[in-house]
């Protein structure tokens, strides 16, 4: 058995906040939403992609933020792209120092999530 690929990844998300998540996921993050199926969409949250990149947020009764946790997404101009989601007024932390030929920062969404963006170096 071999693993081959990641479906998707999921955040979790306070109850009643989809719309904060669409301007955030879609308005800044540049994500399209997908169509939840019927039976699921009855739970809430929403889900996203980009390119071959799925992104589900589901609704958490007790939600805590991953501040830890993130997922790591790769993108093609990370200065701009935080400079984007600064200008947004969301927390960002441009800090973290390179890996493995990446420059890199951390954003948080409007729920508090910790991802991280990937910028290869050239």
């Amino acid at each position: 058995m071999t693993i081959l690929s990641i479906d998707h990844v999921q955040l979790a998300m306070p109850a009643g906040e989809e719309d904060k998540a669409r301007v955030f996921f879609i308005g800044l993050l540049g994500f399209q939403e997908i169509p939840k199926p019927a039976e699921l969409a009855k739970r809430g949250g929403v889900w996203f992609e980009s390119g071959k990149v799925q992104l589900h947020l589901g609704v958490e009764a007790d939600f805590r933020p991953a501040r830890k946790a993130h997922p790591a997404f790769i993108v093609d101009d990370l200065d701009a792209l935080i400079s984007k989601v600064q200008s947004a007024g969301f927390e960002t932390d441009a800090t973290q120092p390179p890996l493995d030929g990446y420059k890199r920062a951390h954003i948080f969404d409007p729920f508090g999530n910790r991802i991280e963006l990937m910028q290869k170096i050239k």
